[in-house]
Order: structure tokens, then C-alpha cells, then sequence
């Protein structure tokens, strides 16, 4: 593939699992975003059509279907796509994208919005040459109290590339365009990162 210069560009494949909430139109055109960068992106739904108002309703749902089946669903979706994905998540889609990007073998990043898990969770540690970006708001309680800013702290420190961007707030799914807590200036600078990460 050319770029506009005439130079070869490298497109990545992506495969990005949305939020508790379900697959929302602001998870849509985020993939869409993507895309129109030149990124192939798969955007599977782990709901099988459910899509929550709020939180907590779809938290209620995830628990019910359990956290095991989530990631389950995640590795199927996987199943039949390309060995060299960049894995990517919202929140509760962190755990089958980081799942992926841990036991996959071939994964060419991830991205870990809002949410990262201990790398124990998924047989750790993290495997050499997958680079990684985690982006959270930093007074988000999701993200601060229930220790996933530590577990992105020690991924940082065990990963040879990795990244952990906190931004100012206290807002949880604040890239997502179609849900109240949107964020369109954070949202902004981490597409900017997103892009050059992939790039």
C-alpha cells in the first residue's frame, strides 16, 4: 500500500472488543476512525446483541454470562483472523485483547483502554516483542481502586515496550462518542497515539 508520498505504509489489522455496555455507536465509529486511517478493524459483539444505557446494567450482564465466557467469546472472534493482529479493548474488552495479546501467538500490539489486568491472570509474563499502550483518565475510580492502575504500572516496568497514558478526569469510558462520559478533547490526544502506535 502507498502512502499519499508514494511511500510503502504498513496498515495494521485490528481486532477491538467494546465495553460492558455493549457494542455502542461510539465504539463503532471509533473503529470507523481507524479505518479511515487505513486500518482494517474487526469489531466483534460479545453481547450477542445486547447493548446497555448504563453500566451497571451491562456490568450485571457480563457477570451473568461470566468473565470466562467473555474472553471465550474473544478467542473465538479470533479464530479464523490473521496471526498478526493488534489486539485492543474497552474496559471490560481488556480482558479478551489482553488475553490474546498474552496467548495468541503473532500478536503485533495492544491497546488497553480504560482498564489492564495483572499479566498473571493470563499465564504472564508478557511476551517479547508485543508492544502495548494502556490510556486511562487519572482519577478514574474503575481504573485507580480496583488495582488496574498497578497492574498497568507493572506491565510498564516488565514490558520492554510499553506505555501507560493517564489523562485528567475521572471519567471511565470517556472515548466512547455516544455514551455521556465522552471526553472529545482526551479522546482526541489518545486517536493521536492510537494512530502513531499503529502506524
Amino acid at each position: 500500500m502507498l502512502d499519499p508520498n508514494g511511500k510503502g505504509s504498513s496498515m495494521a489489522e485490528v481486532l477491538l472488543f467494546h465495553h460492558a455496555q455493549g457494542l455502542t455507536p461510539g465504539v463503532r465509529a471509533f473503529a470507523g476512525e481507524l479505518e479511515r486511517a487505513g486500518h482494517t478493524v474487526h469489531v466483534p459483539d460479545l453481547y450477542e446483541g445486547h447493548v446497555f444505557d448504563d453500566l451497571e446494567a451491562g456490568l450485571a450482564y457480563a457477570q451473568e454470562a461470566g468473565f470466562g465466557t467473555i474472553v471465550e467469546r474473544g478467542r473465538a472472534a479470533a479464530e479464523g483472523l490473521p496471526a498478526g493482529l493488534v489486539h485492543a479493548g474497552f474496559s471490560l474488552g481488556v480482558l479478551p485483547a489482553q488475553s490474546l495479546a498474552q496467548t495468541r501467538p503473532g500478536a503485533k500490539g495492544a491497546l488497553l483502554f480504560h482498564s489492564c489486568v495483572p499479566t498473571s491472570e493470563f499465564g504472564g509474563p508478557w511476551p517479547e516483542g508485543v508492544p502495548v499502550q494502556v490510556h486511562a483518565m487519572d482519577a478514574d475510580p474503575f481504573f485507580v481502586d480496583d488495582g488496574d492502575a498497578e497492574a498497568a504500572r507493572a506491565l510498564v516496568q516488565e514490558a520492554a515496550e510499553a506505555e501507560l497514558f493517564l489523562y485528567p478526569g475521572d471519567g471511565h469510558l470517556f472515548a466512547d462518542s455516544s455514551l455521556p462520559g465522552y471526553d472529545e478533547k482526551a479522546t482526541a490526544l489518545l486517536m493521536e497515539r492510537v494512530l502513531a502506535f499503529l502506524g
